[in-house]
């Protein structure tokens, strides 16, 4: 069982039933991708430079075919997705081809920057055994305590379901964004002063006791 949710039988074609269409929330949920650092993001494996940033677009644009990424030596793929503040994912689409080329399997990381090919032993946080959906409409949830303060973000694309290279459309992230904060410690100065009455007697008193 790979855990996802899928939309009801019937995928919303013509059915007539007004039940089965995407809630307009859910492009929403899944605006995580304006909060990806584009310029520091890395696609280890990628065909062509750039191109596993293109993957990560609005959700109306999910099922578009002009822009995605394909592996270069082998089915591999390892996104490294830095963040501009403090993520919770709760939940993971990926969207392919309709052929062999679809993503079968990723991984995922937490806050482990500049990850290589070489990191991808250790164990992840969580794995899925995907299906394909070139529709762009199958959820992997994710186990939320697991990724409730997320800085950087890797997804390794493991394997496919047998083609020489992988190919990917569309990879959407949904959860909830916290802006970074800057915290500046103000550093506590402890002095001993004497004590009038008994010198051999010191007490310590806080001069300033603020953190900010």
């Amino acid at each position: 069982m790979s855990g996802h949710r899928h939309p009801e039988h019937g995928h919303g074609h013509g059915c007539g039933c007004g039940g089965v269409h995407e809630p307009a929330e859910r492009g929403v949920e899944y605006g995580l991708y304006r909060r990806i650092d584009t310029e520091k993001l890395q696609c280890l494996n990628e065909s062509r430079d750039g191109d596993g940033k293109l993957v990560f677009k609005p959700w109306d644009q999910r099922n578009t075919r002009d822009k995605f990424v394909e592996s270069d030596a082998d089915e591999e793929l390892l996104f490294n997705i830095p963040f501009t503040g403090s993520v919770k994912l709760k939940g993971v689409i990926i969207s392919g081809e309709d052929d062999d080329s679809h993503p079968a399997e990723i991984r995922l990381y937490k806050n482990i920057p500049h990850m290589s090919f070489d990191d991808t032993g250790r164990e992840p946080e969580q794995a899925f055994r995907l299906n394909r959906d070139p529709g762009a409409q199958l959820e992997y949830p994710t186990k939320i305590a697991r990724f409730a303060n997320v800085q950087h973000l890797s997804i390794h694309v493991s394997k496919n379901f047998g083609a020489e290279s992988t190919r990917i459309y569309y990879i959407g992230l949904r959860g909830e964004y916290s802006e970074a904060h800057r915290h500046e410690v103000t550093i506590c100065n402890y002095e001993a002063s004497a004590n009038p009455a008994d010198h051999k007697v010191e007490s310590v008193v806080p001069q300033t006791n603020f953190i900010s």
